[in-house]
């Protein structure tokens, strides 16, 4: 199996907001430990990638950060697309939800869950 885990600092930032979610979401639905969280990207959305956050085992082709206490799995091809990203969640009036901030996206769509690069 062709995984590691690193301590060198993870391409992406997670703001105390979508820390603090992230928690509250893994105590709520109980997530093992055998889990962490899956960031990356697939081909899709009407910019033409899409944003992948969610809980998942680790992979083959994996490396394993671990983000203010949370781990996180990021397939290495990703990285490119998702360098310098910040994930924050936003609980206001106006939106709901976790948000990308991507200096690497060219466009993004109105929603903020798909981009080009």
């Amino acid at each position: 199996m062709s995984t590691e885990t690193t301590t060198n600092t993870a391409p992406v930032t997670l703001t105390e907001g979508a820390v603090s979610e992230l928690k509250k979401l893994i105590d709520q639905q109980e997530i093992s430990a055998d889990f962490g969280l899956r960031i990356g990207v697939e081909g899709g959305g009407c910019s033409g990638m899409s944003y992948i956050l969610g809980f998942d085992q680790k992979k083959d082709g994996d490396t394993e950060y671990i983000i203010k206490g949370i781990r996180v799995f990021m397939n290495k091809a990703h990285g490119l697309y998702l360098a310098g990203m910040e994930i924050d969640f936003k609980s206001g009036l106006d939106a709901r939800g976790f948000t990308f901030n991507n200096p690497n996206a060219t466009s993004t769509c109105g929603c903020g869950s798909s981009f080009s690069a």
